[in-house]
């Protein structure tokens, strides 16, 4: 992976570790910023070898506090990357899974980010909250749209109206967090999911999830499940060496060897 200047990325066997670096600014976003996760996400999403990834923060005050609101009022031009902000929330087209290992405040863009992940562990001092309404803005890198889809409606409507500040705790009430952690075990949890994702067939988890995301958009129960033999990551998983492999394994009472394709 390349050095950057506002993150880092780095590969432990088949995950990749990507950390926000703009500690000073609570690990707020700016175009360069943006660009660089953008950049190691297309790279992740391109890479066979790598099956999981986990996306935090840098220090122990913020996962990130969203837009960089000081370098916007500067009046330097804002840009987003077409795969949206953190390079995450436009990328749709994703069939990898990525754990959010929150290590702090996740406001704004920063919980919006948080959503475009599939997982959520959070340390005990995590605070999630959509406040932009509160300084003349709206959460439209996909919170006002995911957050109700993962909570429903009232639950979400009760943070997107009021910009109200959510505990890790009441996250995990609410539906959204998967796991608290101390803070010093929080990527040691992170990892810890990470890696029974891992112990699973990389063709059949990005078939799993791309069944979940598309299934979601289809009309109805009956569409999902009569369209998803036609999803491309389904497909592959039909045509893949780990579809005989999982079976082989299980016949021979060993741990399988996947090789993700």
């Amino acid at each position: 992976m390349t050095t950057r200047e506002f993150c880092s990325a780095e590969r432990e066997g088949n995950v990749l570790i990507v950390t926000i670096k703009r500690p000073a600014q609570m690990n707020a976003l700016h175009p360069p910023a943006n660009a660089e996760l953008a950049a190691v996400f297309d790279e992740f999403a391109a890479d066979p070898s790598l099956w999981v990834a986990i996306i935090t923060g840098e220090g122990e005050r913020a996962f990130s506090a969203g837009n960089d609101l000081v370098y916007q009022a500067s009046g330097k031009p804002i840009t987003v990357p077409p795969s949206g902000f953190a390079g995450l929330t436009a990328r749709f087209d994703l069939n990898k899974p990525v754990i959010a290992a929150v290590n702090g405040v996740a406001m704004g863009g920063g919980f919006e980010i948080a959503l475009a992940c599939d997982l959520i562990v959070a340390s005990e001092t995590a605070i999630f909250a959509l406040p932009e309404p509160k300084v003349g803005l709206a959460a439209l890198a996909g919170g006002l749209h995911r957050l109700p889809r993962q909570i429903g409606l009232k639950r979400a409507m009760g943070m997107i109206l009021t910009g109200r500040r959510v505990s890790a705790a009441e996250g995990k009430e609410l539906g959204f967090v998967n796991e608290v952690a101390a803070p010093a075990e929080l990527l040691t949890v992170a990892r810890k999911w990470a890696a029974l994702v891992a112990e699973c067939s990389p063709m059949s988890i990005r078939a799993s999830k791309e069944a979940v995301l598309k299934g979601l958009d289809e009309p109805s129960l009956k569409d999902a499940i009569v369209n998803q033999r036609t999803y491309p990551s389904i497909t592959a998983m039909f045509k893949s060496e780990d579809l005989i492999e999982g079976p082989l394994a299980f016949s021979q009472k060993r741990a399988p060897k996947w090789k993700g394709r």
